[in-house]
């Protein structure tokens, strides 16, 4: 799995920042009406099929499937709705959130494409009912998903990087520290450059 996993809210920044280098890339999109997700889906589908870059669409399974998107990430009150036999017999993969050891069995137990923990370090993002997770529950996550992904999340920087990876995150999830960069571009690049040559 790519370890630089960028988060974005529009298909407008996707296609800013996804030519600079960037493999795996999440569409998250709030509070818009259903045409208008719709509409960018299929842009951002498009687009990174053109870049060879891996979309992943947040949220709207059922969207992913009618358009023909291979990948979807769903939190805890999606995994209450989504059909995952429908998903599994289109071919699509999925990645899950979790934040607590009982929401962790839950989701391990659909065998999931990836798993993600968050948020690690606090987070701007969004209020969260749970607090930093820090690096040793990194750890003791990878130590229970054994070969499944761990994607690591939530205030997380260039700087910590290393350290996150060395706790055992297979790949780092980023949002806020790029979407707030006075130069996203910039930013971008430092992410993908860090990553790289980040020491396992």
């Amino acid at each position: 799995m790519e370890r630089f996993y960028l988060l974005v809210g529009h298909v407008s920044r996707l296609e800013l920042l996804v030519p600079l280098g960037v493999k795996l890339v999440q569409l998250r999109i709030k509070d818009q009406p259903l045409d208008e997700v719709r509409r960018q889906i299929i842009r951002a589908r498009d687009f990174c099929a053109v870049h060879k870059a891996q979309l992943v669409v947040n949220d709207y399974w059922e969207l992913a499937l009618e358009e023909r998107c291979d990948f979807v990430h769903l939190g805890q009150e999606d995994m209450d709705t989504a059909d995952f036999a429908a998903l599994r017999r289109a071919g699509v993969r999925f990645g899950l959130s979790t934040h607590d050891e009982a929401e962790l069995d839950r989701a391990l137990a659909l065998q999931p494409e990836y798993v993600a923990l968050g948020p690690v370090y606090p987070t701007l993002l969004k209020k969260m009912k749970w607090g930093p997770q820090g690096l040793d529950r990194v750890t003791e996550w990878k130590r229970r998903v054994g070969d499944v992904p761990l994607v690591a999340i939530g205030g997380l920087t260039p700087e910590r990087v290393p350290g996150v990876l060395a706790a055992g995150a297979d790949s780092v999830a980023v949002v806020t520290d790029i979407q707030q960069a006075p130069d996203p571009e910039a930013q971008t690049r430092l992410w993908i450059e860090t990553c790289e040559s980040a020491v396992e």
